[in-house]
């Protein structure tokens, strides 16, 4: 089993939602944790809460995932604070929902950017740090795709996107010794897409969730690599 307690983590879009959830999971078991938002305020402050709980120190930073050297000084800011980076995870996203009569070019574009091309400059501004360490990558898609919906066009076009990125770049980079997994979550309690959490969201995926299971697939054994994992909530509710 990984020694935890020597590992250094970037979480992109973590100061709410999944990210955060990963963000805590991962700090609660030693990790060193940057989590990276547009907005510093909402990053620190996140950070903040986290550390209060944690074992591992975190960081807040700015950093905007559709900006490739936003991305690549996010990288370079926690490797001068801590020397490595062992785990990258890909979170940020959005979600912009219509048909397509309904969808704006705007509201595609700011979905494929953020979605999409935000996880290729995350992943490509961390490979020269994750090959020195042999680090670990995870993307988080979602079940949205590999089913598509109606209304689903931008998100459904950028979550398949991100499915067959991850399942590409894995293949390119295990050479390397480096890990890569995307994470494909169904329906998570979360304020994703201005939802607010509430008693009804129960029976939901909660976020913590998936932090754990980051851990533990960052805890399994080097030789074995589960590269594409679906997580559903056990019990939704009957339609």
């Amino acid at each position: 089993m990984e020694n935890l307690d020597t590992k250094v983590a970037l979480v992109t879009g973590g100061s709410k939602g999944i990210g955060y959830g990963i963000a805590e999971a991962l700090s609660n078991v030693g990790v060193k944790v940057a989590i990276t938002s547009r907005n510093k305020n909402e990053a620190e402050k996140a950070a903040k809460e986290i550390s209060a709980n944690g074992k591992g120190e975190v960081i807040g930073l700015e950093a905007d995932v559709r900006n490739f050297d936003s991305q690549k000084k996010a990288i370079e800011e926690v490797t001068k604070k801590w020397g490595q980076l062992d785990i990258l995870v890909a979170n940020a996203g959005v979600g912009k929902f219509g048909s397509i009569e309904e969808l704006s070019p705007e509201d595609w574009q700011q979905t494929i950017d953020t979605n999409l091309t935000g996880v290729f400059y995350s992943v490509k501004a961390a490979v020269p740090a994750l090959k020195e360490s042999k680090g670990y990558v995870f993307t988080i898609s979602s079940l949205a795709g590999t089913n598509f919906f109606a209304g689903g066009a931008a998100y459904n076009a950028s979550k398949f996107g991100v499915t067959g990125f991850t399942q590409a770049i894995m293949l390119d980079l295990r050479n390397h010794g480096i890990k890569v997994s995307t994470i494909m979550p169904g329906s998570v309690a979360t304020h994703f897409n201005d939802h607010t959490p509430s008693e009804d969201d129960a029976w939901k995926i909660q976020q913590e969730d998936i932090g754990e299971l980051v851990v533990d697939l960052v805890k399994m054994n080097h030789r074995a690599l589960p590269s594409k994992i679906e997580i559903r909530p056990t019990m939704p509710p009957k339609k």
